[in-house]
């Protein structure tokens, strides 16, 4: 099928009642059809089964149960250094880099900004205003829990009701303001480099989005803005994650965009628009850690070249 026919049908087909039926569904155990259901999405989908806890199919009775496998344990090592921030998803870096402004690229051509990702909390928004984003799309092949880049504690969640369209690179390149216009779950937290805000985007066929601390955010799809505040840190009731531990989780796939404060982190150099990710793997590192290991380098360099400053 054309690629503008399927953008068109984005537009045209009834998406939530779609959403709502495959999420209704998938949610039923359905004995032999559940099974040839997961058999044939795995197969088409080419998912690996050696990863799960679980690699057997008859150990799913329903399709979201497959959907949301855990992995084996330790089969995602989690870098260990404090100045270190671990990647969030398995999955493939759609877009990352420098907030410009308030602009974040969504794909070439088309910016959205932050304040509309963040439904219009301008307050918010201010604080990652010339930040850093990284945009991660989880396909239906991967491994569709979301785990904490970094130890944080969770200050207030934010649900916004929106559109569905799906969230694959063919949509992003097309329709603008996709992740803007999108329902989504905005989680923010109070990290050790600074303000951070994971963000759980969902799409076409996501019958749920659920956060560890809450169980299920959405359905029901109630079309009104949703706001909860936590507790800080030492309080009664107070939601402190560590780096690596899931945070949530999508029933069906989508997206995770992770918005950081400006002059706090860089990310890896080995990453990219289009590269692989796995959960654990290193995201990026606090600015002042590359300093001090650039002029490191740079001391090491200039003791080589001149071996008599060398005492």
């Amino acid at each position: 099928m054309p690629d503008n026919i399927k953008i068109r049908l984005q537009y045209l087909l009834p998406k939530q009642c779609i959403t709502h039926l495959a999420g209704w569904f998938a949610n039923k155990k359905a004995g032999w059809l559940t099974q040839l259901a997961i058999q044939a999405f795995a197969k088409i989908y080419k998912v690996d089964m050696n990863e799960a806890q679980e690699p057997s199919f008859k150990a799913y009775s329903t399709f979201n149960e497959f959907f949301v496998r855990p992995l084996k344990e330790c089969i995602r090592p989690i870098v260990n250094e404090t100045h270190q921030l671990a990647l969030p998803a398995d999955g493939a870096i759609s877009q990352l880099g420098a907030i410009r402004e308030e602009q974040i690229i969504q794909a070439k051509g088309h910016y959205y900004t932050v304040e509309a990702l963040l439904a219009g909390q301008y307050q918010l928004a201010e604080q990652f205003r010339n930040g850093q984003f990284v945009t991660t799309y989880l396909s239906p092949k991967d491994y569709h829990r979301v785990h904490m880049p970094c130890d944080g504690v969770l200050k207030e969640m934010i649900y916004v009701p929106g559109d569905l369209f799906s969230v694959n690179p063919l949509t992003a390149t097309n329709v603008p303001n996709l992740f803007a216009r999108n329902e989504r779950v905005i989680c923010l937290f109070d990290t050790a480099f600074g303000p951070m805000a994971q963000i759980l985007v969902g799409a076409t066929i996501v019958g749920s989005i659920e956060t560890v601390w809450s169980g299920c955010v959405t359905p029901p799809r109630e079309g009104i803005i949703k706001r909860w505040i936590y507790p800080t840190e030492g309080e009664e009731g107070a939601v402190s994650l560590k780096k690596g531990e899931e945070m949530g989780r999508f029933k069906l796939g989508s997206t995770v965009i992770n918005l950081f404060a400006p002059n706090q982190i860089q990310f890896a150099n080995n990453l990219y628009s289009g590269s692989q990710t796995q959960i654990g793997d290193l995201l990026a590192q606090t600015i002042t850690q590359t300093i001090t290991k650039e002029r490191e380098q740079t001391e090491h360099a200039d003791v080589s070249m001149n071996p008599n400053n060398a005492s």
